[in-house]
């Protein structure tokens, strides 16, 4: 009985032992499953959002899309537009241009329709002279015909003695009417040349309008007070020997009040000078290191200025592929003057009026417009070499590789050589105009008067001369001698002479020319 007892209570043990094992491991089980089940709801329902999410981008992205493509369809329509609108310009430009074309042309026939009646006038007066001329020579031969009979019956003389008489006769009559008859057309070639020319100078003056005065340097520097001249001189004059030394010119200090002047005969050097010594002056620190430090600023921003200047003017006067170093020389001609007349615009000008006269006789005006601008560089650098500006201007542009035409012109504007070119002739006479146009000098009128007064008293002085008259602002020398005094050779050592008063006695800028006239007058009286 014990004995079952004992194993009645070890299989209840074991019951509840696995009871106890079995329902926990149940009850996992069912837990597992039941939060699979939740875990798996979670996901489907973490999928379903992704997707819509998903959807949502994939519309927004179709949208933005189908933004870019109508932005795209209206940029292209708009590129279609202004290649459009670009395509009937060219064809409304082109229109134009036939029209043009077409009005060209038809002027060009209206021309040729005017030559044709002309040359049709020109036929029937040729026709007219040649019916004429036929008249005139059956007149003679009957004239002749009636001369040799006249002459065989009256002079006895034989037929071909008669002959060689007449022939003479004739012979001596038609050389004197030949010659009047050269004569004459050539007083009218020289008329209508004159008219041609005079017209040419005329038109290329009016279409180049240029101030009628120019700008001048100045020497002189304003100071507030009298104070401020010690102050530049310094202690023992070391400020004014520092100055003179950094910029190469002469500072005169005198009694005159307010004003210290600047002298140099380089120009630049005198405008650095010039514009160095205002900069100290505003400053108020005046000492050797602080001069030569604005000294040194001043010729940097002057050359900077001088280059700029120099690419204007080659600008203005439509002149390209300069050289740097001949911009730099034109740059330089703004600080030179001739008779107070600015030569920088002195050279725009004669640039436009050889331009202008060059096209009017149909030379190269591009060409020409670059001979006049370079024709007084030399004047940049004349002292820096030895010679005339002529010869130093060519130099510098042969060197620096211009064309011969250009370097001709620079060399024979004044009639120094032999004249080759004709852009040299051009450059001359635009530089006639030029400098002696009213205003282009200032002088004043008393002034001007007087230097023309001593002209031509000068030129009177000499035996046999009876008047003399200054022309082209002095420039050139029109004198009349007698006739009765003097001879072809007398009146060559008159011209000679007066050359030679001129030079030992006046001073002057460029040249001028002397023409002696000896004319002979014959007057009778028909009663």
């Amino acid at each position: 009985m014990g004995n079952v007892l004992l194993f009645a209570a070890t299989i209840g043990d074991i019951l509840l032992y696995v009871v106890l094992c079995v329902v926990p491991a149940i009850l996992t089980f069912v837990a597992v499953k039941f939060l699979d089940h939740l875990r798996r709801r979670d996901a489907e329902s973490e999928a379903k959002q992704i997707i819509g999410r998903a959807e949502e981008e994939v519309q927004r992205r179709r949208r933005e899309v189908e933004i870019e493509l109508k932005e795209l369809a209206i940029q292209y329509k708009a590129e279609g537009e202004k290649e459009l609108r670009k395509l009937r310009e060219e064809l409304h430009s082109r229109e134009r241009s036939l029209d043009k074309r077409q009005d060209a042309l038809e002027q060009q026939g209206e021309q040729l329709r005017k030559q044709e009646k002309i040359v049709e006038g020109t036929q029937r007066k040729l026709a007219e002279r040649l019916q004429d001329v036929s008249q005139r020579n059956q007149e003679l031969t009957k004239l002749l015909d009636l001369q040799r009979q006249t002459l065989h019956e009256l002079s006895g003389l034989s037929r071909d003695e008669a002959t060689s008489r007449l022939l003479e006769s004739l012979k001596t009559e038609l050389q004197q009417e030949s010659g009047s008859v050269i004569l004459k057309h050539e007083r009218r070639l020289a008329e209508i040349c004159d008219a041609k020319a005079r017209e040419m100078l005329l038109t290329s003056i009016q279409r180049y309008a240029a101030a009628h005065t120019a700008e001048t340097t100045t020497s002189t520097v304003d100071i507030p007070n009298d104070e401020m001249k010690g102050r530049i001189i310094g202690r023992e004059g070391r400020n004014i020997r520092a100055f003179e030394k950094a910029t190469g010119v002469d500072v005169i200090i005198d009694d005159t009040p307010g004003v210290v002047i600047v002298s140099a005969f380089d120009m630049v050097r005198r405008e650095v000078a010039r514009l160095a010594l205002n900069r100290l002056i505003a400053d108020g620190r005046i000492h050797p290191s602080r001069i030569e430090e604005i000294v040194a600023d001043t010729q940097r921003e002057l050359e900077r200025h001088i280059q700029r200047t120099g690419e204007e003017a080659a600008e203005e006067a439509d002149v390209h592929g300069l050289n740097e170093r001949v911009i730099n020389l034109l740059g330089r001609l703004q600080f030179r003057t001739s008779y107070s007349q600015n030569v920088l615009r002195h050279s725009i000008e004669v640039a436009f009026l050889a331009g202008a006269l060059a096209d009017e006789i149909g030379l190269d005006g591009t060409l020409a417009r670059r001979c006049g601008l370079l024709h007084d560089i030399g004047k940049a650098a004349d002292h820096e070499a030895e010679g005339g500006h002529p010869k130093i201007g060519a130099d510098l542009l042969k060197r620096y590789g211009e064309p011969p035409e250009v370097v001709h012109a620079a060399a024979g504007h004044h009639d120094d050589l032999k004249v080759d070119s004709p852009y040299t002739v051009l450059v001359a006479a635009a530089d006639a105009c030029s400098a002696s146009r009213p205003g282009a000098r200032r002088e004043t009128l008393e002034r001007y008067v007087k230097r023309m007064e001593e002209l031509e008293s000068i030129a009177s002085e000499f035996a046999g001369v009876e008047q003399a008259f200054a022309i082209q602002a002095g420039r050139e020398m029109r004198v009349l001698v007698s006739s009765r005094e003097t001879t072809d050779e007398t009146a060559a050592k008159v011209c000679r002479d007066i050359v030679k008063a001129f030079e030992e006695r006046l001073t002057y800028p460029g040249e001028i020319k002397v023409t002696v006239l000896r004319e002979t007058r014959y007057t009778e009286m028909a009663r």
